[in-house]
C-alpha cells in the first residue's frame, strides 16, 4: 500500500473525469477547502449511504464554502447511473486505473468480513487549496465507517 497521508502533507494533485462530463482538478478549487472522499463502489449499500449523507449535508458544506468530491474506480457510466438514481448533488470522479487512490493511500490491503483483500480503503481527506492550486492535507481519515461518517466529519469541521 502507498504511504498514508497525514495533516500537513502536500495533497497529491489530480485531474479526473467526472460523471457530469467535465474534468475536475484539485487545482480548480483554488482558495477553497475540499473534502475528497474515496469509496469502493457505486450503488453498494455503504457507498450509497455515504453519498446520500453528503448530499443531504450539501447545503451546510456549501454555506461553509467546502467542496465535496467523491472518487471511486467505477467507470463513468456507472457513476452517472449512481448520481441519477440517488440524486447526488456533488461531483463523482472516476479513477479506474487507481492512480489517485494509490497516491492518497486509499487503495491497498484491507479486511473484509475477516479476510484480507486488496481494494479501496474508504478514506476521507480535508484539503486546503491555496491560491496557486496546491493543496495541503488538513485532515486524513482511513478506514472510515460509512454510517454516521458525514455527521462526524461535520462535527469535526464545525459545519
Amino acid at each position: 500500500m502507498s504511504t498514508r497521508l497525514e495533516a500537513g502533507s502536500p495533497a497529491p494533485p489530480f485531474t479526473l473525469p467526472a460523471a457530469s462530463g467535465s474534468e475536475i482538478s484539485l487545482a480548480d478549487q483554488r482558495g477553497r477547502r475540499v473534502v475528497v472522499y474515496f469509496y469502493p463502489a457505486a450503488m453498494t449499500p455503504g457507498c450509497t449511504t455515504q453519498a446520500i449523507d453528503f448530499t443531504a449535508a450539501g447545503p451546510r458544506f456549501d454555506e461553509a464554502g467546502v467542496v465535496v468530491l467523491g472518487i471511486s474506480p467505477d467507470p463513468l457510466d456507472k457513476l452517472r447511473q449512481f448520481r441519477d438514481a440517488e440524486q447526488i448533488s456533488f461531483e463523482l470522479l472516476s479513477d479506474p486505473d487507481r492512480t489517485v487512490l494509490e497516491a492518497y493511500g486509499a487503495y491497498g490491503t484491507k479486511k473484509l468480513y475477516g479476510k484480507e483483500i486488496e481494494g479501496v480503503i474508504r478514506s476521507t481527506f480535508v484539503i486546503d487549496v491555496d491560491d496557486d492550486g496546491a493543496g495541503t492535507i488538513d485532515l486524513a481519515q482511513y478506514n472510515v465507517k460509512a454510517t454516521g461518517h458525514v455527521d462526524r466529519l461535520r462535527t469535526q469541521l464545525d459545519i
